[in-house]
């Protein structure tokens, strides 16, 4: 991975607010009819790709629902659970398949007017290499080999060589923009629920997914209902997850 320029001046959020917006964020089941403004939409999602990401290559799409006969066509899809009678859902997809079309990207959104030679170097020979998996992923298959014989001498990044590394690649970075999606719309009143509970097969047949798109979650947004929250919150302790070193 490579460095980008950073603004001198970083704001920082004080921990309090900051702990205040997380903990208020729940799963909310239940959602009035109340329509979330556009501009709230486009600004959550401007947050929401500010999210860190794999080598800058933003590898996420977004689909915003709001027609309700699309709406009410999802909602089965969703196995009719209560979350998905909201008024907007966001369909969060993982983009294994955009690496190239983005490291074109980086040099035509750079925003300087000079592209420094070491991006244009990276992105044009660097990136391509360890993000091309080849026809039938047999590229990958080649790179692997030989990154366990360079890797007997130093230490290297061995993944992604592979076009199911290239899905967990594609996820990890979608799943941080899914919650910077989150927070903002806490942030602006309004409530959300990530469902995991749909069925994929007809969802693609509901919306114009590209084929090797994964749909990772369906987020759905909206002002809290009556009952929203089922059941108080429940975390296991940290000692049980974190471990000092």
């Amino acid at each position: 991975m490579t460095s980008f320029p950073q603004d001198d001046a970083v704001a920082h959020a004080s921990p309090a607010a900051l702990r205040a917006l997380i903990e208020s964020r729940r799963a909310v089941r239940r959602f009035t009819d109340e329509a979330v403004p556009e501009a709230v939409i486009r600004d959550c999602l401007e947050l929401a790709v500010l999210a860190p990401n794999s080598c800058n290559l933003q590898p996420w799409s977004f689909q915003v629902i709001r027609d309700p006969a699309l709406l009410a066509r999802l909602h089965p899809v969703c196995m009719s659970q209560n979350a998905a009678k909201a008024p907007v859902i966001i369909a969060v997809l993982a983009r294994p398949d955009t690496w190239r079309q983005a490291c074109q990207n980086i040099v035509d959104y750079w925003p300087e007017p000079e592209v420094p030679a070491r991006i244009r170097s990276f992105y044009a020979k660097t990136a391509p290499f360890q993000y091309n998996q080849g026809p039938l992923g047999l590229f990958g298959l080649l790179k692997r080999q030989l990154v366990r014989l360079a890797a007997l001498r130093k230490p290297l990044m061995r993944t992604p060589n592979s076009r199911a590394q290239m899905r967990i690649w594609a996820v990890k970075s979608t799943a941080l923009a899914a919650e910077n999606l989150m927070l903002a719309f806490q942030s602006h009143g309004y409530a959300t629920c990530p469902m995991e509970g749909f069925d994929e097969v007809r969802l693609r047949k509901v919306l114009d997914i590209p084929r090797q798109a994964l749909p990772i979650m369906l987020l759905a947004v909206g002002r809290q209902g009556e009952k929203g929250v089922y059941n108080p919150r429940l975390r296991f302790p940290l000692e049980q997850q974190v471990t000092w070193l």
